[in-house]
């Protein structure tokens, strides 16, 4: 009887040790997230370091898109998951500013190096116009997805008096709009704060 009564509070002993490695296992394999989500959405800098606006993702959930490809088939943004997605929307009959979109994400891509297959490209496409095959071939890597423009008015956040094509939208790997960049942005300092969101990110 002694001999048990020793024992059961040693078992316990052992119980809570090892439920605190395992806690400790589990904050070490989250740390690198929960860092990188932490600099971007709790930290505030003393002064702002980023170029794009950041969104308030809370306000701007992800709606549930009825969107499909140009043949179409149902697909949507949560299709690309896992990695950083680039945005603009936009008609069919693709302007010069639309053109100038299309070739700044390309670029945009590309200057990421070794960690541009971390980041896809996607143009919504707001209305039945026919797309221009020239355009579809030089861009054969990007997505494209028709959209109902109803459904984005409430997701995407614009600046007064902006409309939806004259920004470029990036979306995080857990399907959370992040950032807006301005209408004819810069392109240095856009890649600027695409490279160091891939830096601290673990994810995407």
């Amino acid at each position: 009887m002694e001999e048990n009564k020793l024992s059961e509070p040693a078992a316990a002993n052992r119980q809570r040790r090892g439920r605190w490695k395992l806690l400790a296992v589990l904050l070490v394999c989250a740390a690198p997230i929960v860092a990188s989500y932490l600099t971007y959405y709790v930290i505030k800098p003393t002064g702002r370091t980023n170029y794009g606006t950041i969104i308030d993702q809370a306000s701007h959930p992800m709606p549930k898109l009825s969107s499909t490809t140009l043949d179409g088939r149902p697909e949507t943004l949560e299709n690309y998951a896992g990695k950083w997605i680039m945005v603009k929307v936009g008609g069919g009959d693709c302007d010069k500013a639309c053109q100038d979109q299309l070739y700044a994400m390309r670029q945009l891509r590309t200057m990421q190096g070794k960690n541009m297959d971390r980041v896809e490209r996607v143009w919504l496409v707001t209305d039945a116009q026919p797309i221009d095959t020239m355009l579809i071939r030089m861009y054969d890597d990007m997505h494209i997805l028709r959209v109902k423009p109803s459904e984005l008015v409430n997701w995407l956040p614009l600046e007064q008096g902006g409309k939806l094509e004259d920004h470029i939208f990036l979306v995080d790997p857990r399907s959370n709009l992040m950032m807006r960049f301005p209408k004819n942005p810069e392109p240095q300092r856009v890649h600027k704060d695409i490279a160091k969101l891939l830096k601290a990110s673990a994810i995407g």
